[in-house]
């Protein structure tokens, strides 16, 4: 277990330029580990790319860039097991591409198709745009899960924006009160939307929000990947072995606009941004490898094309889905039919038919 907490510091293993800044622990002497999640994050910014230039040109809606946040939710997706739930929002594609997503499937969310989510373990939650309300749910899944005395955790992610809701709170409150087996991770990348951390809440670091509920909590920096797999593996290992809940707070930093329908060159100092792309998780991850030897110019071109290749064919999967009939609108409401909506469905189906002049 790391010895770090929200009133100790940051745990940091790699400075920016990806040389160690203490000891790596043991499991990050596995090289062949940690090349699969830099290319887990290499797959991940592809189609990061490819998705906001689809929405740029119509043909996905608006969409939310992980860009420079990658490390946070490959290593999420890396660090759960099989059987755990994963409890995401709306920028956590890493996580649900390491947890069995195929890319077209996320293109389909984003193209506002239901069936989109209908991917990934069947137990993990869809994609949450709505602002925090995930966590009452990740805290409604870890009390089922103690109840039935089983030896599963859960993940739930958040923006730091999300972290000044309600709904986050109460659901930090439960999770220390019924010592529940669940993990909430803050994606601290200093923005919600417009406005900056400092202006969002006057704790010294989101991470101390733990401390009031009684929950065990780490400020960790997102932007290194073997911090960020370090502290979620031992927070899921604490949540399974029924030590409780962690707050996890990942320093990161937003490195394109909030979504395709924000401009963030209005309310941010460039220069900042350009300072933010020197300590950006992927190149650290890239440097680090090389360093070991474990990466090269070579592997990193073919990898490269690999997942351009990927992602390319995801994109042609994603266009050649026929759309569904119009009617199907009320196949994603309940899990069991309703009586009540047989009036409706006849109602629609009479004005379809006299829209059509049949």
């Amino acid at each position: 277990m790391n010895p770090y907490s929200a009133n100790s510091g940051m745990l940091q293993y790699l400075a920016s330029d990806g040389v160690p800044t203490r000891e790596v622990p043991m499991w990050a002497h596995d090289m062949e580990y940690l090349v699969k999640a830099y290319e887990w994050m290499m797959l991940t910014r592809t189609f990061d790319q490819k998705a906001v230039a689809l929405q740029r040109t119509g043909q996905i809606g608006t969409y939310p860039s992980c860009l420079g946040q990658e490390a946070i939710a490959v290593a999420c997706g890396m660090a759960l097991d099989d059987n755990d739930v994963l409890v995401p929002y709306y920028r956590d594609h890493g996580a649900q591409l390491v947890r069995g997503y195929n890319l077209h499937e996320l293109l389909l969310y984003w193209g506002g198709d239901e069936r989109g989510s209908n991917a990934g373990p069947a137990q993990d939650l869809p994609i949450c745009v709505p602002i925090a309300t995930q966590a009452g749910h990740a805290v409604g899944i870890a009390s089922a899960m103690k109840i039935r005395g089983e030896q599963q955790a859960v993940l739930c992610s958040i923006g730091d924006g999300g972290s000044s809701k309600g709904d986050f709170l109460e659901a930090l409150n439960l999770a220390g009160t019924w010592h529940l087996p669940v993990v909430f991770i803050i994606n601290n990348n200093q923005w919600a939307i417009s406005v900056p951390r400092h202006l969002q809440s006057g704790a010294a670091s989101l991470a101390q929000k733990g401390i009031g509920a009684g929950i065990h909590s780490v400020q960790v920096d997102g932007n290194d990947m073997i911090a960020m797999l370090d502290v979620v593996q031992d927070a899921l290992e604490r949540a399974r072995d029924r030590k409780g809940p962690t707050l996890i707070e990942a320093i990161s930093y937003r490195l394109g606009d909030h979504t395709t329908a924000d401009d963030a060159s209005r309310y941010r100092d460039q220069q900042d941004v350009e300072s933010a792309w020197q300590r950006e998780p992927m190149l650290r991850m890239r440097q680090f490898l090389q360093h070991q030897g474990a990466w090269n110019d070579t592997m990193e071109q073919r990898w490269q094309d690999h997942c351009h290749t990927a992602v390319s064919k995801a994109v042609e999967q994603y266009q050649a889905v026929p759309p569904q009939p119009d009617e199907a609108m009320f196949d994603h409401l309940y899990a069991e039919w309703p009586g009540n909506l047989d009036d409706q469905l006849d109602l629609f189906a009479a004005k379809q038919s006299r829209a059509s002049g049949q």
